[in-house]
C-alpha cells in the first residue's frame, strides 16, 4: 500500500516526486512507457517562461512567475544545464506593437521584473542578425533555457535515490474504489492518495473516478534542430507576438549550443500523431526567416514533433 501514487513520468510527475521524496511518505511513480520523458517532456522548446503572457490572476500567470525564479537553483542542485539568456518578442506593426505594451504591461501586473520595450535599433543591437523590419520588441531578461527531458530524469533519479519507486510499463486502464490502480498487464496497486500528472491523457485518468471537467486539445508543434556551427546567431529566445494558438514560431539556442526553430501548432484528434510534415516545416522556415534572416535549413540535423495538452480553459488545472 502507497501513501502516494503519482500517474506519469513526466517533467511535473518527476518534479512532484522528488517534492515527495522530501517526506517519509512512501511513492510510485507510474508510467505507462518504457521510460521516462517519453511523451510531451521529451519533445517541447525547452523555455523557462517568464509570466509575460498568461492572462493576469490564472494559476499559469501565478506558477510561470514563481517557477521562473526556482528553476536555476532545482538545476544547479539537480547538475541540469541552464541558461538565463532573456527573451525578446519583436514586433513588426503597429498592431504588433499595441500587443508588446499590453504584454509589458500584463507581465508588469504578474510580478515579472525587468521587462523593457526597446525600439529597433536598440533591439538589433542585443541581436545583430534580427530583421530590419523589426521596430519594437519586449525584452525579458528572466526568460531562460533548460533541456526538459534531462531535467525530467535528472529529478526523477534524484527521486528514486530518495525512496521513491518506479513502475514502468504500468498504463493504467482503470481505477477502482479506494484507488485500486489496476494496469494493462494485469499489476495492481493501492494508494491513498493519487495525483494526475499523465499529460496528454490526463483527462482519461479523471473520467476513471468520475471526474469530466478536465478538457484537453492534442495540439501538435514541428520543430527544426540546426547545428552548433549556427547556434550562436540568436543569444535570446526569439518570439514573434502571441496569438490564440499559442507563441508562435521561435528562435532559440539550446543549453547544448544548437540552434532551434518551431513549432507550429495544429489542433489535432490523435495524441500520438508525432510527424512531421513538409507543411508543416515549411511554415517553420517561413516565419523563422522573418525573425531572422540568415536562418538556413542547410544547417539542420534532425527534425521532430510533439504535441502537447493544451486546456481548453488555457490554464493549468490543479485541483482535487
Amino acid at each position: 500500500m502507497y501513501k502516494v501514487a503519482i500517474i506519469g513520468g513526466g517533467v511535473v510527475g518527476g518534479l512532484i516526486a522528488r517534492k515527495m521524496a522530501e517526506y517519509d511518505v512512501k511513492t510510485v511513480i507510474l508510467e505507462k512507457e518504457n521510460d521516462v520523458a517519453t511523451g510531451q517532456s521529451k519533445a517541447n522548446s525547452g523555455i523557462v517562461h517568464a509570466g509575460y503572457d498568461p492572462k493576469t490572476g490564472t494559476l499559469k500567470a501565478k506558477l510561470n512567475v514563481l517557477g521562473s525564479k526556482m528553476m536555476e537553483d532545482i538545476c544547479k542542485e539537480l547538475d541540469v544545464k541552464y541558461k538565463r539568456n532573456g527573451a525578446l518578442v519583436v514586433g513588426y506593426s503597429d498592431k504588433d506593437v499595441e500587443t508588446l505594451e499590453e504584454l509589458y504591461n500584463r507581465g508588469k501586473n504578474n510580478g515579472v521584473l525587468g521587462l523593457k520595450i526597446l525600439d529597433g535599433e536598440d533591439v538589433r543591437k542585443l541581436e545583430k542578425n534580427l530583421s530590419k523590419g523589426i521596430k519594437k520588441a519586449l525584452y525579458v531578461p528572466s526568460s531562460a533555457v533548460v533541456c526538459p527531458y534531462e531535467l525530467t530524469i535528472e529529478s526523477i533519479g534524484n527521486a528514486m535515490d530518495n525512496g521513491v519507486q518506479l513502475l514502468r510499463n504500468f498504463e493504467v486502464i482503470s481505477i477502482e474504489d479506494g484507488y485500486k490502480i489496476n494496469a494493462k498487464d494485469g499489476r495492481c496497486i493501492e494508494a491513498e492518495y493519487v495525483i494526475n500528472c499523465a499529460g496528454l491523457y490526463s483527462d482519461k485518468i479523471a473520467k476513471m473516478v468520475g471526474d469530466d471537467s478536465i478538457e484537453l486539445v492534442p495540439r501538435k508543434g514541428e520543430y527544426y534542430v540546426l547545428d552548433k556551427s549556427v547556434g550562436n546567431l540568436a543569444v535570446h529566445t526569439i518570439f514573434q507576438c502571441p496569438n490564440e494558438m499559442g507563441k508562435g514560431i521561435l528562435v532559440t539556442p539550446t543549453v547544448d549550443g544548437n540552434l532551434l526553430i518551431g513549432p507550429t501548432a495544429l489542433n489535432i484528434e490523435d495524441k500520438e500523431d508525432i510527424t512531421t510534415t513538409p507543411e508543416g516545416l515549411k511554415e517553420i522556415v517561413e516565419k523563422a526567416l522573418k525573425s531572422v534572416p540568415i536562418v538556413s535549413t542547410r544547417n539542420a540535423i534532425t527534425s521532430f514533433a510533439g504535441v502537447r495538452a493544451h486546456p481548453v480553459n488555457d490554464d493549468f488545472i490543479i485541483g482535487w
